[in-house]
Formats: structure tokens, C-alpha cells, sequence
């Protein structure tokens, strides 16, 4: 008896994991949508919203990046193009900005387009500030997302996605 209870028990498991294992892996975005005004991240596939985050900007997030230092969100049509674990944020995925637009820009301006623009989690050994993060804009350009929502957005978006970034 003992044994049939542990091999249920087992089959029982095992079938729980390969769902959840399942689940997981069924959020795949080919792309990633960001409106600011709204303050939302879309997880987009095939032209549906499968996933929408809140999230916090830039400190001042009106408009576009446009020079280094400016604590502005980008506006614009970028990739996703690496990813950082060991970033100061809990995990970080790259936007491509400065594409050539934004740097003629800023050539034009006499300044520096600055770089350095992520998705990223909260600053390392501050996940348990959670959603509150989002009360006020506090990156210095950057998406930010809480710690949980960066790891779903992890697997969820390989390098290579594109992102819009739109005010």
C-alpha cells in the first residue's frame, strides 16, 4: 500500500511540474511594446498582448532621450540585444539605444547620446520593495520592473526581440 501512495505521489508530481514547466515556457514575446504615458510594458505575440507589466522610468520621463544624463526613456524602435545577470539591478536586458538617428541627433546638439538603457529588476537587495517601486519614476532612463515580473520577462523575450518604445 505505502508504495502504490508513493508512486501516485510521484506520478502526481511529476505531472504538476512538466504543467507548470509547461506554463512557463508559453509566454514567448517576438515583441516587446512600451508605452510611457501609461507606464505599462506590453509582452506582445503575432500582434496580441499576451502579458502587460506597470513600470517606473526615468526621473524625468516626459519626451525623448536625447542626451547623456538626461533621466529620460527613450522613444523609438530598438532591440533587445543582450542581457546582463550580474548587473547592480536584479537582472537586466539591454535596449540597443543609441540607434543612428538618436546619435545624429545628439551630434547635431554638440552632446553625448548616453547609452546604457535596460529592462532591469530593482537595485540589488531592494526586491522587497516590490510594486511599490512604481509609486514614483526613479530610474535614470531605464524600464524598471519588480524582481518577479524581470524573471518572467527573462524567459519570455529572447535577444534579438524588438521593442518599441512609444510617449
Amino acid at each position: 500500500m505505502r508504495t502504490r501512495v508513493l508512486a501516485a505521489f510521484l506520478v502526481f508530481a511529476l505531472c504538476g511540474m512538466g504543467a507548470a514547466q509547461a506554463l512557463s515556457n508559453a509566454l514567448r514575446a517576438d515583441r516587446v511594446l512600451v508605452l510611457k504615458q501609461e507606464r505599462t510594458l506590453r509582452l506582445m505575440s503575432a500582434g496580441k498582448v499576451i502579458k502587460t507589466y506597470k513600470i517606473a522610468l526615468g526621473g524625468n520621463p516626459l519626451g525623448p532621450k536625447t542626451r547623456q544624463g538626461d533621466h529620460k526613456t527613450p522613444e523609438g524602435t530598438y532591440i533587445l540585444d543582450s542581457r546582463n545577470l550580474h548587473s547592480q539591478f536584479y537582472k537586466s536586458i539591454h535596449i540597443s539605444y543609441p540607434n543612428a538617428q538618436d546619435r545624429a541627433a545628439a551630434r547635431k546638439q554638440g552632446v553625448s547620446p548616453g547609452g546604457d538603457v535596460f529592462i532591469h529588476g530593482l537595485p540589488n537587495g531592494y526586491g522587497w520593495i516590490g510594486k511599490e517601486h512604481r509609486m514614483k519614476d526613479w530610474t535614470d532612463g531605464c524600464i524598471a520592473v519588480t524582481d518577479q515580473e524581470m524573471d518572467e520577462i527573462w524567459r519570455a523575450v529572447p535577444n534579438g526581440t524588438p521593442i518599441e518604445i512609444r510617449p
